[in-house]
């Protein structure tokens, strides 16, 4: 049609143009298979299909021009040629509805774009223009898009001259065939998550394009849960890892199908591109034993740089095992990270394992085994303890409510088998090793299995007293490099603390973070840590008690050390440790003995009572007073305390970053009380969380009102389980919405 008009056949145009009767397009009947065509939105649609089946797209400029050509508009610039003729307005809305309800399944998503600029040369800007409208919204997630929509906005983004950081489909609402529509962004992305099975080949071809454009944006790529996912895709996947122009760092495929063939073209991605894919994830993957045998082929060519290998819950058998230990052996020095939980490993599988550890090229940081690992504690570090040199070292929820938010811009061991097996707590003291090591992190616990990367974690290990004589030794003769000790969730008692805390007070023992929550502990414990701390108290930076029967004769044991003069503690959490008023007390008159360095700290769940608040903020009110993040969640407050602590935080208000009263019923006239804070201009509180405390639509005005008095610093509003109501939410949404207030999230 475009070479007759540039010809000036007007025989042919003008029996295009003369749509309004009914007739036969007997030129077109080629392109047509033969079928009559009866009207001009008929013929541009069939037109418009054909164009979405070709495969490189050669006939997408054509339609493009045809519907063009339809306007009255483009119909005068060939008054010369022929006749002037009128155009129907229900015949051109006509098309355009047909542009914009066309249902490309199974076309390219290439191809589907080419519909949104067919709207574009008919001069319908109505999509371009809710699509702007759509980049600007605040509330993406609840506003639906369409199929066209869709094509819109991957042109948009995949020519804008910005890279986005992250495309992940799901986060858009809008149908299957919508999200299929937004694969060309791909192009213009660093990070990319292409959940769920609904990609065919020509999506995978636009995603291999993607990999290998000149330049390429795309870092990672996240596939999992790709049912859909074939031999011939992952080969296309495979082959674009290999081009020059490809720097995929990340790869995940976990709860992928991928069968020998797949594990063949991975390898050979793994040992043609050294320099850049540095994660594969292949989790919740059945790998049968010859496919993890083709696999381990590309692990271990000198040409794979890879750093993290995570392989939890594949099945992983003895022969696989032997395959991965063969092949890193071979290739030792760039893995950090190892995953191999949910696999039933058994010990002939972890003996095997062991040859990799023992490789003085291993600098394996972090060796993860969770859940179905079946290796006795006691044998697993049998085996690990001598793998360690003294020359090596490598120290390196609630239910979510409703949101609204502005948006962003565009990470075994082939030992001697002892037959007596001793407590792996005397084996932690006894090895040599320990004491030269220089070890960041232990962490070895009944849910995570071992993991090597600062400090030692022993949480719910089942843990007795008897323990913390082991660690309390390894406290005392691992000089310098025990950063951060977690023996929480273990029956320690009252006993095992004290046994703890020989090796706290020693002048070896630089702990910088103990947690020991919920290790049945009474005010006893206090007492002897308190003794500790204070003989060695200049490098605890938090400890966490949370979760124990301290009482309030516990922490004015604690207290002792809190107002010490080398104290520098600077996060305390004592949640749920049957606290009242008096407690309080103890730790308002310590903390302003010693008050500058306290950051953090966490009392919630305690019978504190308003009492117990308005002694507290004999400390908060202090002029020294550094404290940053304060939680008093579920503490049986009032209004009351708004106003004590309002006052308070008026005398002193440019340090606090984070206040959470979350469960108190302050009620409608407590949240004004504390707005007196929040619309002071010295106010710099950036997080204030308000959940279940009997608030309306009142508390909703009184915070609007606060935060237009004093807008720059409040970023995240937590009002989550109140009865606020609409209009009330109105009135805090519009702050999010404005940019000139600092307000980014609203929960409610």
């Amino acid at each position: 049609m475009f070479h007759r008009y540039t010809r000036k056949d007007t025989a042919v145009i003008n029996q295009f143009l003369k749509y309004s009767e009914p007739r036969d397009f007997s030129w077109f009947a080629g392109l047509l298979n033969n079928d009559p065509v009866t009207s001009l939105d008929d013929f541009l649609r069939r037109a418009l299909m054909k164009s979405l089946k070709s495969e490189n797209g050669h006939l997408d400029l054509f339609v493009r021009f045809l519907h063009g050509l339809s306007l009255e508009s483009n119909q005068r610039i060939l008054g010369g040629l022929l006749d002037q003729r009128n155009s129907h307005p229900e015949t051109i809305q006509k098309v355009l509805n047909n542009l914009k309800e066309e249902n490309s399944d199974g076309i390219s998503p290439d191809r589907s774009i080419n519909i949104f600029h067919c709207l574009m040369e008919m001069k319908d800007q109505s999509v371009h223009q809710e699509i702007q409208e759509f980049l600007k919204s605040e509330k993406k997630s609840e506003r639906r898009l369409s199929e066209i929509h869709c094509s819109a906005l991957a042109y948009l983004l995949q020519m804008s001259e910005e890279v986005l950081d992250e495309l992940n489909l799901r986060q858009y609402n809008t149908s299957e065939e919508g999200r299929r529509r937004l694969i060309p962004a791909v192009r213009n992305c660093r990070k990319v998550k292409l959940p769920g099975s609904f990609l065919s080949k020509s999506h995978w071809e636009v995603v291999a394009s993607a990999m290998t454009s000149n330049p390429s944006h795309l870092r990672e790529l996240d596939l999992i849960r790709s049912q859909s996912l074939a031999d011939a895709d992952v080969k296309f996947l495979s082959s674009a890892m290999m081009h020059p122009n490809c720097r995929l760092e990340t790869l995940r495929l976990s709860s992928c199908w991928l069968s020998e063939i797949s594990c063949d073209s991975l390898a050979s991605a793994l040992r043609s591109n050294p320099s850049h894919l540095r994660v594969l994830e292949l989790s919740s993957i059945s790998l049968e034993d010859s496919g993890m045998k083709l696999l381990c082929s590309g692990l271990e060519s000198l040409n794979c740089k890879l750093e993290t290998l995570r392989l939890s819950d594949c099945g992983l058998s003895e022969i696989r095992c032997d395959s991965l230990a063969s092949a890193l052996r071979s290739n030792p020095s760039h893995l950090r990270v190892l995953d191999l939980s949910w696999n039933q490993l058994k010990d002939p599988a972890v003996k095997l394992l062991c040859g990799f550890l023992q490789d003085p090229l291993c600098e394996l940081e972090t060796l993860r085994s969770e859940g179905k690992l079946e290796i006795p504690k006691r044998k697993l570090l049998q085996c690990a303890m001598p793998l360690f040199s003294p020359e090596k070292s490598h120290p390196k929820k609630e239910k979510s409510p409703s949101v609204n938010q502005k948006p962003k811009p565009a990470s075994l061991l082939k030992g001697q088998q002892v037959e007596q097996k001793p407590p792996a707590e005397k084996v932690l003291s006894e090895r040599k090793w320990w004491r030269t090591m220089k070890l960041a992190k232990l962490h070895l616990s009944s849910r995570d299995g071992l993991s090597w990367s600062c400090g030692t974690r022993l949480r719910d290990c089942r843990l007795s007293e008897t323990s913390c004589d082991s660690v309390a030794s390894a406290l005392k003769s691992n000089l310098s490099h025990l950063r951060v000790l977690d023996l929480s969730d273990n029956t320690l008692q009252d006993s095992g603390v004290k046994r703890l805390c020989s090796g706290l007070e020693s002048p070896n023992c630089k702990l910088e973070t103990l947690r020991l929550e919920y290790c049945s502990l009474s005010e006893i414990s206090c007492d002897s840590l308190a003794s500790a701390l204070r003989s060695n108290p200049s490098h605890l930076r938090e400890l966490d008690l949370s979760r124990n029967q301290l009482q309030d004769s516990g922490v004015k044991l604690l207290c002792g050390f809190l107002h010490f003069p080398n104290c520098r503690l600077e996060t305390l959490r004592l949640r749920s440790c049957s606290l009242s008023e008096i407690s309080c007390g103890s730790l308002a008159s310590a903390l302003r003995s010693n008050p500058s360095h306290l950051r953090e700290l966490d009392l919630s769940w305690n019978q504190l009572k308003d009492s117990g608040v308005k002694l507290l903020c004999g400390f908060l009110h202090f002029p020294n007073c550094r404290l940053e993040t304060l939680r008093l969640r579920s503490c049986s407050l009032s209004e009351i305390s708004c106003g004590s602590l309002a006052s308070a935080l008026r005398s002193n208000p440019s340090h606090l970053k984070e206040l959470d009263m979350s469960w108190n019923q302050l009620k409608d006239s407590g949240v004004k009380l504390l707005c007196g804070f929040l619309q002071d201009p010295l106010c710099e509180l950036e997080t204030l969380r308000l959940w279940c405390c009997s608030l309306s639509e009142i508390s909703c005005g009184s915070l609007a009102s606060a935060l237009r008095s004093n807008p720059s610093h409040l970023r995240k509003l937590d009002l989550s389980q109140n009865q606020l109501q609409d209009s009330g939410v109105k009135l805090l949404s519009a702050l999010v919405e404005n940019p000139d207030y600092g307000l980014e999230t609203l929960r409610q």
